[in-house]
């Protein structure tokens, strides 16, 4: 008797011929597995800490704290008139976002080798997770900031200049996240093969927080060809709008947000592109 060969199946696993191939289908189907890589990282993150998930809430405020009195009493740093405590937070904010998701993202393929190598799922749902899990914390702390901005308005008789560009805010968030999961795929990439690359990393993001007005304005920067340097860090128009949409101060400029989102969409094809090549083979160099 001659036995029919079924050609259909419910999963197909074969090597990416196409760099770019996302295979968006496939990493939806594993949704389940994505929500729970979420939920075992921000478990583990605190869960032998007497604080726990208070951490989020105290880490920025400490942070904010310890600005006030370095950056605003200390070195009288302006906050284009702003009240401290809001004009940090806004930048501390943001900034941890893209930090965190930065550093969990690069650490893909060193921290999950172990399950890369002994069982197939998209690969591209690890970092997924990686900035939703981050993104889960940003929302903790943007919390934080809108009690504090509300309490000031009701109590401190504080008056900001809200503009329209506060409907951009989600668009900043989805810039942001895409940002720090292209730069993290594509330095955990290269630290497959690189491993000192992570060291430089760790120190680069913290040059890279003054490179960016988290402690200070952009009006601050006279020097014109210091302020487009500055304005060229993709995370400045990010920040920058933010705080305009909220405080009335500082600056809107489209033509740097437009620079930051084409910046972001090129660093994303670039990263997913070498991801790609290098899941490939990378359990022979891990």
């Amino acid at each position: 008797m001659v036995m029919k060969e079924i050609d259909d199946w419910d999963i197909d696993i074969a090597s990416k011929s196409n760099l770019f191939d996302l295979k968006l289908k496939e990493v939806w189907q594993y949704r389940d597995l994505i929500l729970m890589f979420i939920k075992r990282d921000f478990i583990a993150l605190y869960k032998q800490t007497i604080l726990g998930p208070l951490w989020f809430i105290i880490q920025p405020l400490m942070t904010t704290l310890t600005y006030m009195v370095v950056f605003g009493s200390i070195a009288h740093l302006s906050t284009d008139e702003q009240p401290k405590i809001l004009f940090y937070l806004s930048g501390i904010v943001f900034w941890n976002f893209f930090s965190a998701s930065l550093l969990k993202t690069a650490d893909t393929f060193s921290a999950n080798a172990g399950i890369f190598g002994k069982v197939y799922f998209p690969r591209l749902t690890v970092p997924i997770a990686n900035v939703c899990t981050t993104f889960i914390s940003f929302i903790i702390q943007f919390t934080l900031f809108i009690v504090i901005y509300i309490i000031y308005i009701c109590i401190a008789e504080y008056r900001p200049d809200i503009s329209m560009a506060i409907l951009l805010v989600p668009v900043l968030l989805i810039i942001t996240g895409a940002l720090s999961l292209g730069l993290g795929i594509i330095i955990s990439s290269l630290t497959t093969k690189y491993r000192d690359l992570k060291f430089v990393v760790m120190f680069g993001i913290q040059l890279l927080m003054y490179a960016a007005p988290i402690v200070y304005p952009t009006s601050m920067v006279t020097d014109p060809r210091l302020h487009i340097l500055i304005q060229l860090n993709p995370i400045t128009p990010i920040i920058e709008t933010f705080r305009h949409s909220m405080f009335g101060s500082g600056s809107m400029n489209w033509f740097f947000l437009g620079y930051s989102a084409l910046f972001t969409i090129a660093i994303l094809i670039c990263g997913i592109a070498l991801f790609n090549k290098v899941e490939k083979n990378f359990m022979d160099t891990i």
